[in-house]
């Protein structure tokens, strides 16, 4: 996972990392409110050997104290020690039980023994530490180191550092059992979004998209939420960064394309709702204002949008034109100051299938072909039904659009499938609904050199076109 993509899963994920981040907060707030706190408790102990007379044998003695000393320490939580302890504090509890509260350490190379204690009352903790010194240095020096034919035991140990009362307690810690809590939470949390982004199949960037759909990304267009208000961005706001979108889609559609016989492409997606509709008119308006003749035709014989979108009549179109009702040059109506013309769908027919397959169908498009330098074609999405192959197989290829974050990986891998079962397949993909962070548009407007906003045009008659010569 590349940089980009890991702050782009932390973006996504903020709320859910935010969420277990407190949440483990509070559990370790909570812990350190319920816990009994404890105290701690030492005492130092030294370690000697008696009877030395002289510096021979002080550096023996020393020796023999370290060899000994590490043995001392773990007679410190024996029973035989902390048994008196029990008698003389009158202890309510067994030796076991105070062996878990009794620890006893020395470090390497030292004859120190340190005896600690943790208990729930400050005073009883510091009160064991001291007896369990005392007991130690009685059950050593008068019980299990045999004494020298004088009396005395080879061993002497004496208390350096008596347990004084603590203070603070030891445990719970609130500071560490937040910063854990927080620390754990966030841990959690970043798994899960780990997790929620390692099953999510859905489209991501371009990478994915043309992975899926087996065709070069040409075009990404930004998310608008105002889409529905404004779905004509090349016209309405034809300086905008949208707009700007489509006029590098127009450019990368040229490089596509050449040498291509064929100038007719189907607009189309794998589900509903991707913005293959909207993409196809504002393509079409970016085309006619490179100077060229453009034939819109509305495809999608089962739920047409093209008409609405164009804010123009459509109850007759491609419908009458193939079944022979009406002539093609009656049905064309032209639309804006350029050289744009619409072939609204016309009335929704019960068999939308046999007439786009028809060889009616067929000979629209090449009558099209003909007469204008490029024809799209707005076409149902290919998953629901097989108009989209047909006619991608009778035109010049098809236009894949992929919403990101909405397809799935798996939905445009059989679009792009079933367009090679029909013989044909897509020349290209779009991204619709990218991120604005994401999309790779201008941040800027280009003005006319006194400043202003380039003149918006207006959806009004002009001449039809009939050249088949131009580029794209």
């Amino acid at each position: 996972m590349d940089f980009e993509k890991l702050v782009e899963m932390l973006r996504k994920g903020w709320l859910l990392l935010g969420a277990a981040s407190v949440l483990g907060g509070l559990v370790g707030t909570v812990a350190t409110v319920l816990i009994t706190p404890e105290y701690k408790a030492s005492t130092d102990v030294y370690v000697s050997v008696t009877g030395a007379t002289n510096s021979s044998e002080l550096a023996q003695g020393g020796s023999a104290a370290e060899q000994k000393v590490q043995s001392f320490a773990n007679v410190a939580t024996s029973e035989r020690v902390l048994e008196p302890v029990i008698k003389t504090l009158s202890l309510k509890m067994s030796t076991a039980q105070l062996a878990e509260k009794v620890s006893a350490q020395t470090p390497i190379d030292s004859v120190i023994v340190t005896i600690a204690v943790t208990d729930e009352s400050p005073k009883r903790a510091a009160a064991i530490a001291n007896a369990t010194g005392k007991s130690l240095s009685t059950v050593i020096t008068d019980e299990l180191e045999q004494p020298s034919p004088d009396g005395t035991s080879p061993f002497r140990i004496e208390t350096i550092q008596s347990a004084t009362v603590p203070t603070h307690p030891t445990s719970p810690r609130m500071s560490v059992n937040i910063t854990g809590g927080l620390a754990i939470g966030f841990m959690i949390g970043l798994g899960l979004t780990t997790l929620r982004r390692a099953l999510d199949t859905r489209l991501d960037g371009r990478e994915s998209v043309e992975a899926a759909g087996g065709a070069p990304a040409i075009g990404e267009i930004a998310f608008d939420k105002a889409i529905a208000a404004r779905p004509l961005i090349v016209h309405d706001e034809p300086t905008s960064t949208r707009a700007e979108a489509f006029r590098r889609l127009r450019t990368n559609l040229q490089f596509v394309e050449v040498g291509r016989e064929q100038r007719s492409f189907v607009v189309t997606s794998s589900v509903q709702s991707e913005g293959k509709s909207t993409t196809a008119a504002n393509l079409a308006i970016a085309l006619s204002d490179n100077d060229l003749s453009v034939a819109l035709v509305d495809g999608d014989l089962r739920r047409p949008r093209v008409a609405t979108l164009m804010g123009i009549e459509g109850e007759a179109g491609t419908t009458d034109v193939l079944i022979g009702r009406m002539e093609l040059d009656d049905a064309l109506q032209p639309w804006g100051r350029k050289q744009l013309f619409v072939l609204p769908a016309g009335r929704i027919p019960p068999n939308p299938t046999e007439l786009i397959g028809s060889g009616a169908m067929a000979a629209v498009i090449r009558d099209l072909e003909q007469r204008f330098d490029i024809v799209i074609i707005d076409a149902p999405p290919l998953l629901p039904v097989t108009d989209a192959a047909i006619l991608s197989h009778l035109s010049g290829g098809a236009l894949l659009v992929a919403a990101v974050g909405r397809t799935t990986r798996k939905q445009l891998e059989i679009a792009s499938a079933t367009l090679n079962d029909a013989g044909t397949k897509a020349v290209g993909t779009i991204l619709t609904m990218v991120k604005k962070t994401q999309a790779s548009a201008y941040s800027y407007r280009y003005q006319a050199p006194d400043g202003s906003a380039p003149r918006r045009t207006s959806a009004t008659s002009a001449p039809k076109r009939r050249s088949s010569t131009a580029a794209i």
